[in-house]
């Protein structure tokens, strides 16, 4: 080898590591860019919303923003209590009612669908996922909530009695628009997520663990419950908690059909507010605190939001290191 292949050589190589440095700063700078500004929306948020935050903001169910100057008998009162329970409500509701619909709908078409079929339906989850909300908040307001008084009406009937369930499923509200009708919408609008995520995770299932069970004379529910399911819980979890976020983060549909009702029921037929919908609806108005408490309102967001993703990490982590300490 020559000298000048040689130097060629050492070029190459100088190369090289000077685009793996490159390459590893790009790298650290896109983390740590993502968590600047994640750190930056929370300082600057929480600053703006400080003037609102006492303890009246998270404990009381009370909202008086019409006081502005406090000349009033009380003055102003920016409690935000029911605006965080009508965000737990309809989040819950759409959680419990997408989540089956969706793992099923991603198990059907990656267990028994035909390929036709599966390209079909398929097609069809990517155009619901696509629709605006606001298209669903207003199929919600005209079609769905007076559609479904009749069907409130008769679950009140039936179970109106029974202790527990009477005050969950009370008398509903003549419009329709309640924290169940919102509850409803969202799980509409989160449902191709879900799906969309828990299909791409039950297709990673490897074909061996599939045939293991096939071979050990497993029913096909029992290859799923012992093969599929197990291998993917981390996956679904995450695809649930992207919806949850999608759900409580979601303003127009909800502003629309959630009823505009401050107030703390067990009824879920009844009307509430929700968090997004309130800082949508007022942010216009608002000037001096009262903006400083929607601008609260949405910190809290936040932070409930950050709070379950971190939730669901811990899960996922549990259930990997349990997967492992079984294949042990």
């Amino acid at each position: 080898m020559t000298v000048l292949d040689k130097s060629a050589q050492l070029t190459r190589k100088d190369r090289g590591r000077h685009a793996d440095r490159l390459f590893w700063a790009v790298c650290v700078f896109a983390g740590l860019a993502v968590l600047i500004i994640l750190a930056l929306i929370l300082v600057t948020t929480v600053n703006e919303a400080f003037p609102a935050f006492s303890a009246d903001f998270f404990t009381s169910t009370e909202w008086i923003p019409n006081d502005p100057d406090g000349d009033g008998p009380r003055g102003p009162v920016y409690g935000t209590l029911a605006f965080l329970y009508g965000t737990l409500v309809v989040s819950a509701i759409a959680v419990v009612v997408a989540v089956p619909v969706s793992i099923g709908i991603a198990l059907f078409l990656t267990e028994l669908a035909p390929p036709k079929l599966r390209a079909t339906i398929v097609t069809l989850i990517d155009m619901l996922a696509a629709v605006p909300s606001v298209v669903f908040g207003l199929w919600g307001i005209l079609v769905l909530a007076p559609a479904i008084v009749p069907v409130y009406q008769g679950i009140h009937d039936v179970v109106g009695g029974v202790p527990g369930l009477g005050s969950l499923f009370g008398e509903p509200r003549s419009s329709g628009r309640t924290f169940m009708t919102a509850g409803l919408i969202l799980a509409v609008m989160i449902i191709p997520i879900i799906t969309s995520i828990s299909r791409e995770v039950f297709a990673t299932v490897p074909d061996s663990d599939k045939q293991a069970a096939w071979a050990l004379g497993a029913t096909r529910w029992e290859m799923i419950k012992g093969a599929v399911l197990p291998h993917s819980f981390g996956g679904v979890v995450g695809a649930v908690i992207l919806g949850l976020g999608r759900a409580m983060g979601e303003t127009i549909a909800v502003a629309l059909v959630i009823g505009s009702s401050v107030q703390i029921t067990a009824n879920l037929f009844e009307s509430g507010y929700a968090l997004p919908a309130i800082i949508v609806d007022q942010w216009g108005e608002s000037t001096g605190d009262f903006r400083a408490a929607l601008i609260g309102m949405g910190v809290v967001l936040f932070i409930i939001t950050v709070l379950i993703n971190l939730l669901a990490r811990v899960v996922v982590r549990r259930a990997e290191i349990r997967m492992k300490g079984a294949a042990a």
